[in-house]
């Protein structure tokens, strides 16, 4: 078994009112939960009502409100912590879709590097860096895997974004920082946002759109296997400046996701009609094209953003976070989605 240090005093998480933050904070703050920590929570989160939600959960949490894209946010949320013995910082913060172009540079460039200069003025411990697969872009073709030393090929602004980032990572531990990176691909589970609930809707009405054959191939990752990753890699003594590909077992199909979406709700008591909205392959081309456009006049269109995707094959391989960090993601898709599901009925979502 990896050997792995004890948990800090203070962890501090960036980005704790959205769905891997919250994920994070219910996880160390369960008594039941594999990866409970006794140690304080200092929490960044953008919307004043996320900080009456997590002041409640527990009297460790302290919650400090402010925008990443500020310098001095990142100094209020690092302030008092000079002098505690030791303090680890887990980075989820990240604008995916924005309402403007320069979000993506604001929130996930200027705003990492803030956060970078912060922790090292506060002496951190270890810092886990939370960036994605689009700095890699797309694979070659459907049976192309992203190895653990794969060259930057970044997709469109959030691609570019999150790659500068990640140079400003290495230019941190150039400094001294002891920081590393986590890539996870897209992933699933509670605490989902409305984007995920849209999806799990599409599937059940038989109107989630395949592209050509659905034999793109799709690496996920499942959020407690994802919190998994990020808690090895911010305890597990590497090198700093390592980077990690987080997701499950394997990469799976879309036609093989659509599927188990489909049995997982079906199990769940849901009525799920039959996949009909198959589609050619140019469509994600030209939705790609037309996503292209409206960025390089300063503007964001979601829809045409996903289905541009919807076409392409991005597989990761998990290998070396298996051997580095005895990662072991043990939730396979289909229960990971039945747990999704039960999640949003105990919620009152509708799907």
């Amino acid at each position: 078994m990896t050997q792995q240090l004890a948990t800090p005093d203070v962890t501090v998480i960036t980005g704790a009112g959205g769905w891997l933050g919250t994920g994070l904070v219910a996880a160390f703050l369960s008594d039941d939960h594999e990866y409970q920590r006794a140690g304080r929570l200092r929490l960044l989160v953008r919307d004043p009502a996320d900080a009456v939600t997590l002041n409640a959960a527990s009297d460790r949490v302290e919650v400090v409100v402010g925008d990443i894209s500020r310098a001095d946010t990142a100094l209020d949320l690092f302030r008092g912590l000079h002098d505690v013995d030791s303090v680890d910082v887990i980075h989820t913060a990240g604008i995916i879709h924005p309402n403007k172009m320069a979000d993506f540079d604001a929130v996930n460039h200027q705003g990492t590097e803030h956060i970078l200069r912060a922790a090292e003025n506060a002496g951190i411990r270890r810092m886990v860096h939370v960036s994605s697969n689009s700095p890699f872009g797309t694979n070659a073709d459907v049976t192309d895997t992203f190895g653990h030393d794969e060259p930057f090929h970044p997709y469109f602004g959030y691609g570019r974004s999150k790659m500068d980032a990640e140079l400003r990572v290495h230019d941190a531990v150039d400094r001294g920082l002891n920081v590393v990176m986590v890539r996870p691909p897209w992933f699933y589970g509670p605490h989902q946002p409305a984007r995920q609930t849209t999806f799990f809707t599409l599937v059940r009405t038989g109107r989630f759109p395949v592209l050509g054959g659905g034999n793109q191939r799709r690496s996920m990752v499942f959020i407690d296997n994802l919190i998994e990753g990020i808690v090895r890699a911010e305890l597990t003594p590497t090198a700093p400046g390592l980077g990690w590909w987080i997701a499950d077992e394997r990469a799976y199909t879309v036609s093989e996701i659509v599927e188990t979406v489909g049995c997982a709700l079906t199990a769940e008591g849901y009525d799920v009609k039959a996949n009909r909205l198959k589609l050619p392959n140019v469509v994600g081309d030209i939705a790609e094209r037309v996503d292209a456009f409206f960025q390089r006049i300063d503007k964001y269109n979601q829809q045409f953003h996903v289905l541009g995707e919807m076409n392409k094959t991005i597989a990761v391989d998990i290998s070396a976070a298996q051997r580095d960090l005895g990662y072991s993601p043990d939730v396979s898709l289909s229960d990971g989605m039945r747990r999704s599901i039960q999640w949003c009925r105990e919620q009152g979502i509708e799907l």
